[in-house]
Parts: structure tokens; sequence; C-alpha cells
């Protein structure tokens, strides 16, 4: 059944960037916290995860909306097609951010001011791809803002494991968003469209193993920075196999074998939260 237009603009259809954007926020939170994290604390994380992820889909296709028309993957969007109006959207958009900002302020004064400070991030993020060959490298600074919620919502402040958190969601982003716009190359050089697969071109798997290395670099060091147990560290042993399982079926050739990388990342990040859980 197709979903009403407001929720396929919010592409509520589309859960994975959803659970994109909620795992840093619970690998943080279960990292800081002395035992398990408070259930409430991680429904309030992904109610807000659902709401800004939204947000941030609205605000992506008010930026890209003529882009979206010229890409065979997006032009079905409802603002690319006409479907709904840009006034329409705004409201909605007004609407997402009005009742994000209730819950953070659910979750304390800290948590808003530190979640208000990503806004211009996730504003300015669309504009990068007509910027730089490193819109990924924006994204993953936009996308992985939750590492620091997490730490603040628990602790009062953003402590040393939660920055390596983030730097591990920073790159963790860089491999799956790279892998993800393979998708689009064709359309993306036609149009203009700049992208870290891109620029990478045939050395994109390489590239793509790099970040995801990373990740696990940085996750090992919060692990470290928070004296995680040895139990963290063989729960990131099967996050090195399923990495290392993405990058085996990567093929720049294949542009398919991207978008299958990218939607088994979910399941990546919660192997880390698993991780973080027996911390």
């Amino acid at each position: 059944m197709k979903l009403p237009t407001p929720l396929r603009l919010m592409r509520l259809h589309q859960p994975a960037g959803i659970l994109l954007l909620l795992w840093p926020c619970w690998w943080s939170a279960a990292l800081a916290s002395p035992g398990a994290p408070s259930p409430r604390l991680l429904a309030l994380f992904a109610a807000g995860a659902v709401l800004m992820r939204g947000a941030g889909c609205i605000i992506n296709d008010l930026w890209d909306r003529k882009i979206d028309a010229a890409v065979t993957r997006t032009r079905s969007r409802p603002l690319a097609c006409g479907e709904m109006s840009v006034r329409a959207a705004l409201i909605l958009l007004c609407l997402l951010l009005a009742l994000s900002l209730a819950v953070a302020l659910v979750l304390g004064f800290r948590v808003t001011a530190w979640a208000a400070a990503a806004l211009p991030l996730v504003t300015l993020y669309p504009a990068m791809k007509r910027l730089t060959w490193w819109p990924q490298a924006f994204l993953g600074l936009t996308f992985n803002w939750g590492a620091l919620l997490g730490s603040v919502a628990v602790q009062g402040r953003v402590t040393l494991p939660a920055v390596l958190l983030y730097a591990a969601g920073f790159f963790w982003t860089l491999g799956y968003d790279t892998a993800y716009a393979l998708q689009d190359g064709v359309d993306d050089a036609a149009i203009g469209v700049k992208s870290t697969a891109r620029r990478f071109g045939k050395r994109v798997t390489a590239w793509v193993g790099f970040f995801y290395g990373c990740c696990l670099g940085c996750a090992a060091a919060a692990g470290m920075a928070a004296g995680a147990s040895t139990a963290y560290f063989i729960l990131l042993l099967p996050v090195t196999m399923h990495f290392a399982w993405q990058i085996n079926i990567l093929t720049p050739e294949n542009p398919g074998s991207g978008r299958r990388a990218f939607l088994a990342n979910p399941f990546a990040g919660a192997l880390i939260f698993a991780a973080c859980l027996c911390h």
C-alpha cells in the first residue's frame, strides 16, 4: 500500500536512514551508562531520530527538487514530481522541528542546546554536493551528532569516548554513503553533482575499506577511553567481519552492489550497539 505523500516525503517507507541516524545516539548512551541505558532514554532518541530524519529529508528535497527531477532514482519524490507544494513541505518541516524540540526539551536543556547546534549542519548539507567532492564527509558530521547527544543525556557533558564514537560514526558514514552514491554515478556526472563515489572512481572499494577500518579503530579507541571490558572488543570482531563482507561484494561497475552494501549498515550499527551494551 502506498503511503500518504507527507510520509513519503519523510521517507518513512525507507527506514534504513532512521536507523543510521539512531545508532550513534544509542551507542553513546549505552557506553556512557554504568549499566544498561534507560529504555525511556532510548525511546526518546528513537522518536527524535524519526522526526529529525524526516525533517532532514524535507530540507534535502527542498534544496534538490530540480536535481531530483533529473535523477532516475529520485524523480518520483513528492517535491521533484510536483505531487506536493513547497508551501506544504515547509509547513510539515516546521511541525517536525517543533516536535523534535519537544523531545529534546524532555531530555534536558543541555541536550537541547547541543541538538540545536547541529541545525546549521542539517540545513547546509544539501549544498555540499554542489561545492565539494566530499559531501559524504559533511553528512558524516551531521548524521552522527547523536553520538555527542547520548553522552550529554547520560553524563551531562561530551566525554572523550563520545567524541571517539562520533569519529567512528563519521568514518562509517563516509564508507556507507560512498557505496550508496554509486547508484547515481551516471546521472550525477550528467548534471554535475559531486560525490566521493565519483571522485574515487575505480578505487571506491579500497577507500570504503579504509573508512571502515578507521571506524573500527575509533570504536576500539572509544572502548579503551571508557575502560570497556574484553567483551566490548570481542564483539567488535563481528563488525569487522560484516564490513569485510560489504567490501567483498562492492564493485564500482555494479551500482546495485552499492545499494546492497548500504542497506546492510543498519545491521552493522546494531552490532556496534551490542558491543556498547556489553562494555
